[in-house]
């Protein structure tokens, strides 16, 4: 059985199959719809094809350091196959993607077994990360875990308070910061309230200025500590939230944060709003930081554990599978 077939009997099994599908349609029609073109003219993987392939993984955002990678590689791959057709090019493409993928493994969330687990989200304004602790409380909760908010983003006008109308809305404590204040001593209040409370998850919504790069780790420094003092091994994740319809800029965006705080793990939100699915690879490949999740709509189910199988399947349907 072909990769490829292989794929699609997994993604078949899968229970939110239909999220993937439905989040996944722009970038289908950037990649797979695309590629699935190419095979009218196929003559093998010669230069032509792999200009052209670059092209497609470029208008996907894959990035050209990435979109070398898979065409180096796939051009090795196929040398050993002279009369390769277009679906096994196709079987070889994928799974390179994958491999690529999974070449630096994916670290696992942490959770404090004696006490709460604190979670910082940290990202630009307009990355989503309000609305993306909101989804998180709603997911833990559905878990059975006690959730608590922690509004940390004292800069934005506004973002306080909406996560407050959030917290009201899910029915969890929401510990405010002051307006323009220090957002490390929202999170003190946040994680004194949490402990006191035998709270399992708190989410920080955090600052997410990027103005200043020094004033960004400052900030962002400052919050480690100040959380680890008061829970032992805070901040246990800190995840960064990206706008994928950012594409390449949230990858920029990316950088910068990593470089001023140890980051465990992004959250790319409005995925379905984007025709530039390949940034999840670009991410990877360039940061060696885990996709935890992805925004596939705009309901709170709609946060989706990211998964590589359903995500290579969505963004490949319309090619030939068997």
């Amino acid at each position: 059985m072909s990769f490829l077939s292989k794929l699609k009997e997994k993604f078949t099994k899968k229970e939110d199959k239909a999220v993937y599908l439905s989040g996944f349609k722009k970038a289908k029609q950037t990649f797979g719809d695309q590629l699935n073109e190419m095979k009218y003219e196929f003559k093998g993987v010669d230069d032509d094809f792999l200009e052209q392939l670059t092209i497609i993984l470029l208008e996907s955002d894959v990035g050209i350091e990435t979109a070398d990678e898979i065409c180096d590689r796939l051009k090795k791959k196929c040398d050993d196959f002279p009369s390769l057709t277009f679906h096994w090019a196709m079987n070889f493409l994928i799974e390179i993607m994958k491999e690529i993928y999974e070449e630096v493994e994916d670290t696992d969330i942490v959770y404090n077994e004696n006490g709460t687990t604190v979670i910082l989200l940290e990202g630009v304004n307009g990355s989503g990360k309000t609305t993306t602790a909101a989804k998180l409380a709603h997911m833990y909760m559905k878990q059975g875990k006690t959730v608590a908010l922690t509004a940390a983003d004292t800069f934005r006008a506004g973002a306080i308070d909406q996560l407050a109308e959030w917290a009201e809305r899910l029915n969890v404590p929401c510990i405010k910061g002051r307006e323009n204040g220090d957002p490390s001593a929202a999170i003190v209040d946040g994680c004194r309230f949490a402990r006191e409370h035998n709270i399992d998850i708190l989410l920080c919504d955090t600052a997410g200025r990027l103005q200043n790069k020094s004033n960004l780790m400052q900030e962002l420094s400052k919050m480690n500590r100040v959380s680890g003092r008061e829970i032992e091994g805070a901040p246990h994740n800190t995840w960064l939230v990206l706008d994928a319809t950012t594409g390449q800029n949230g990858l920029a965006q990316a950088q910068v944060f990593a470089e001023s705080t140890s980051l465990s793990g992004i959250i790319l939100t409005k995925m379905d709003g984007t025709a530039k699915g390949g940034i999840v690879l670009a991410i990877k490949h360039k940061l060696h930081l885990p996709v935890l999740f992805i925004g596939l709509g705009e309901q709170r189910e709609d946060l989706r554990p990211f998964d590589l199988e359903s995500y290579l399947y969505s963004i490949s349907e319309g090619l030939d599978y068997e």
